[in-house]
């Protein structure tokens, strides 16, 4: 008879691939996985790589998700597990205008969170949208545009604060400066189309 017990399983590991599979990892969302994540870092990128996904993790910012790898020359082509969305004009002007305000906030050099009211995010989209008579029309729309971006995880409601959003830092890695160039003639083309109606 054997009395030797089993090595016990490290349970983390497991956790941290479901989770980044499930989505953005916050380091202030939760300490304890982040710790789990950072710990088992090169466990789970190995794992990732072999259903051809990257991790990508910055530290600094305190986040880490997940992207299709790019094969390389000579690898067949993995099916895509992680799906590309292709987002409504609003909802990436509403990504472009935030970033914006990001790169604004990081300069001044102040508080490392952006918070923004509904109003101040309406104030940033109204100029770009069409205007109409029917503001509260107007403010649902908005506000569709403000959720849809907090399910994406760029912007995180405030608890216990009616219509405040902190702006994630996650923005900066999906938002570029290429990203953001690209958009900004994108966005001249659509205001010359609506200043010619």
């Amino acid at each position: 008879m054997n009395d030797e017990t089993p090595p016990q399983q490290d349970d983390a590991l497991p956790r941290v691939l479901i989770a980044l599979l499930k989505g953005i990892v916050h380091a202030e969302s939760d300490p304890a996985l982040w710790q789990q994540l950072l710990q088992h870092q090169a466990r789970a990128r190995d794992y990732m790589r072999l259903i051809g996904l990257d991790l990508m993790l910055d530290e600094a910012e305190g986040y880490a998700w997940l992207r299709t790898r790019p094969p390389r020359e000579g690898e067949p082509e993995l099916p895509r597990l992680i799906t590309r969305r292709q987002l409504a004009f609003p909802v990436s002007l509403l990504l472009a205008l935030l970033r914006k305000k990001l790169a604004e906030f990081d300069a001044s050099g102040g508080d490392t969170r952006l918070i923004l009211s509904r109003d101040d995010i309406a104030d940033l989209l109204r100029l770009f949208l069409p205007g109409g008579s029917d503001e509260v029309r107007l403010l649902k729309q908005i506000d569709s545009h403000i959720n849809k971006v907090a399910e994406l995880g760029f912007l995180r409601k405030l608890r216990g604060q009616e219509h405040q959003y902190e702006v994630r830092r996650i923005l900066k890695a999906f938002v570029d400066a290429q990203w953001l160039n690209e958009f900004d003639q994108r966005l001249a083309e659509y205001q010359a189309r609506l200043g010619g109606e």
